[in-house]
């Protein structure tokens, strides 16, 4: 069996995810089983592998969300921007009820989905000056990649979006092609984009979990007793993931306040501020799911006012 994962810019968690997986599957099933980790674009883009996991050309996937909301719109909820309070209230939803009802969504689909791994938090990060409130990006030009919903975002706030290659980021900052961009600390970090954009608001305005997948052409080959132990594998690997991605953001985090690199964090109020001007955005990609949307705002609502 196969599984592509494609190599994060923030380094490895994700690798070690799927090793982990195949490690366990592997021990649990005495051999039977065995998951040929294959990285690096090797079997193509997302969208390539999307259509290749349906048609069961690949057995297993780790996947963004975004070449899969075509097919399954009702995922538009979980990139709505600045939807969770923090990493505690995105995991109080997925680990929860909320989120059995999103990997339910895949049933049909031509892939099932197991688990959910870390995908970071992204925030702006800008050249000559820093960002407390909309009023701030009024007019600069912010690298964003391509996502229709990410355009009409930054629009939203004031920004003209510029869709750019990652790799050709650092030279737009340095050259002022763009002003800014928004990543994870880790890609902020390791792209060494801090050298020539010295502010990072942490805003937090997208978290988007990435999703692991088999394929419902390799599962329906499972027996039963394999099958519970692929979901157990699964997430147990997803708890596995998640803790590496924690350390290498801390770590990342670290080095740019070592740097000497201003670090703009936000209150509850200066991030509201930002939530009023992009509403917009939820009218227009999920105005049918609003509801779904109110109900995962008040989720652990009540742990924080205790």
């Amino acid at each position: 069996m196969c599984s592509p994962m494609r190599k994060p810019a923030g380094g490895l968690c994700h690798h070690s995810g799927a090793y982990e997986f195949a490690r366990l599957v592997e021990a649990e099933t005495d051999g039977r089983i065995v998951i040929r980790v294959v990285s690096d674009g090797e079997l193509g883009d997302e969208e390539e592998i999307w259509k290749q996991l349906k048609l069961g050309g690949i057995d297993f996937a780790r996947m963004s969300l975004s070449p899969l909301v075509d097919d399954l719109p009702k995922l538009n909820v979980l990139f709505l921007p600045y939807l969770y309070r923090d990493d505690t209230h995105m995991w109080a939803v997925l680990d929860g009820e909320m989120g059995e009802e999103f990997l339910a969504e895949f049933e049909g689909s031509g892939g099932k989905a197991l688990s959910w791994y870390d995908g970071g938090a992204r925030n702006f990060y800008t050249v000559h000056g820093p960002v407390r409130s909309p009023e701030d990006l009024e007019g600069l030009r912010i690298r964003i990649q391509s996502s229709e919903m990410m355009e009409d975002l930054v629009e939203a706030l004031g920004a003209v979006p510029v869709s750019m290659a990652f790799s050709e980021v650092y030279a737009g900052l340095q050259t002022g092609v763009i002003d800014g961009a928004e990543n994870n600390w880790s890609s902020f970090e390791s792209s060494g984009h801090y050298r020539v954009a010295g502010y990072y608001t942490v805003d937090e305005h997208s978290r988007v979990p990435e999703v692991q997948l088999v394929s419902e052409s390799a599962w329906e080959k499972l027996s039963a007793k394999d099958r519970e132990i692929l979901l157990r594998c699964a997430k147990e690997s997803a708890a596995y993931e998640r803790e590496m991605w924690k350390r290498q953001q801390e770590e990342a985090e670290r080095a740019v306040w070592e740097s000497g690199c201003t670090v703009i964090e936000l209150s509850a109020e200066e991030k509201e501020a930002f939530y009023r001007c992009v509403e917009p955005v939820y009218d227009k990609y999920c105005a049918e799911y609003m509801d779904i949307v109110e109900k995962i705002r008040k989720i652990g609502e009540h742990e924080r006012e205790e």
